[in-house]
């Protein structure tokens, strides 16, 4: 094992009790102290340093089916999160490395060395490969470029705009040539957050009328692709301002992840014959061959500073629930991150 500084004993943890049933509590969950377990041979232990929270988090609390494994109660949850390797028995990850990994909900973590990816804090800020350059950003470019098709001169629709995936959207969008783009979000502030400072050509906030009125409005020739991260009233508006071989890219559904029943379909899918449109779901992990060029290319942008981002950061890991609760509310503007 390499030379290690002194380790504390135990970690702090957060642990599903229960399964939540529509918004969960508080009651659901625990923080615990558990022993920090030593790696074995092909294993590290990573100190967390940034943690991420998502809103696909929510499937994984509940038992049903799913393209990913529930949580499981009575221990500790995972999700995306980068730190620094403070021991290690694997041969090609040192002490000191930093490395992006999947046991976050904790302060420390002892993971299989091939399932964590070294990262650079010199090139990019830590917390930036848990959004912008990673799985998020990821789920943007992907969702725009492959699932959706998109081509210069489209015009874009993005719900959750404001979002950390959202706001990406936009951007490449705006990047690759679109003609237009739209965004909705649910404060006056991201409205006005959205044009002036991530260049979206209009936006309007949800909770100011129907969506789809304000939609036609913002986009009176239509739109060409639609990334929907909210679903309900949303996709529906999409689908009614859809042009002729529209396509519209699911992403997320955040409208409906806490209702205790099933939330009713657009009404208007039969336009969908008209338009001769299409609707694909798609999950980042399908995607990972991108990643190279997906890093490539927004990393310049990044460095150019012609693709902006934000990030919401919450102090210490006591307080990861409540910024995962808040993800649910719309709290956060651009990726919510939790620092250890």
């Amino acid at each position: 094992m390499s030379d290690t500084p002194t380790l504390p004993s135990t970690g702090r943890e957060w642990r599903l009790l229960s399964r939540p049933v529509g918004w969960p509590k508080p009651e659901d969950f625990e923080l615990a102290e558990a022993e920090i377990r030593r790696p074995g041979p092909g294993q590290v232990l990573v100190r967390n340093e940034y943690l991420s929270v998502d809103p696909y988090m929510r499937g994984r609390m509940s038992a049903a089916k799913s393209y990913v494994a529930p949580f499981e109660l009575g221990k500790a949850m995972q999700g995306g999160a980068v730190g620094e390797v403070v021991a290690s028995e694997a041969e090609n990850v040192s002490v000191g490395d930093h490395v992006l990994h999947f046991g976050g909900w904790r302060e420390y973590a002892t993971i299989d060395a091939k399932q964590a990816i070294k990262v650079d804090p010199d090139t990019a800020p830590l917390s930036t490969y848990l959004g912008v350059l990673g799985m998020t950003g990821l789920t943007a470019y992907a969702g725009l470029l492959r699932t959706a098709s998109f081509k210069e001169g489209d015009a874009v629709f993005v719900s959750g705009a404001a979002g950390a995936v959202g706001s990406q959207v936009g951007q490449i969008a705006k990047l690759k040539g679109a003609s237009r783009v739209i965004g909705s979000a649910g404060s006056d502030e991201k409205v006005k957050l959205l044009v002036e400072e991530y260049g979206f050509d209009a936006a309007f906030n949800y909770k100011n009328g129907p969506v789809g009125e304000q939609l036609r409005a913002a986009a009176p020739d239509g739109i060409d692709v639609y990334f929907d991260n909210v679903g309900g009233d949303h996709l529906e508006a999409a689908i009614g301002s859809l042009n002729e071989r529209g396509r519209i890219a699911i992403c997320g559904m955040i409208s409906v992840y806490n209702n205790t029943e099933p939330a009713p379909g657009p009404k208007n899918l039969a336009r969908l014959i008209q338009t001769r449109g299409r609707i694909e779901g798609f999950l980042v992990g399908d995607h990972y061959d991108l990643q190279p060029q997906f890093v490539q290319e927004v990393g310049a942008w990044i460095r150019s500073g012609e693709l902006k981002y934000g990030e919401t950061v919450v102090e210490g890991i006591e307080n990861n629930l409540e910024a995962f609760l808040g993800v649910l509310r719309g709290d956060n503007t651009g990726k919510m991150i939790v620092k250890l």
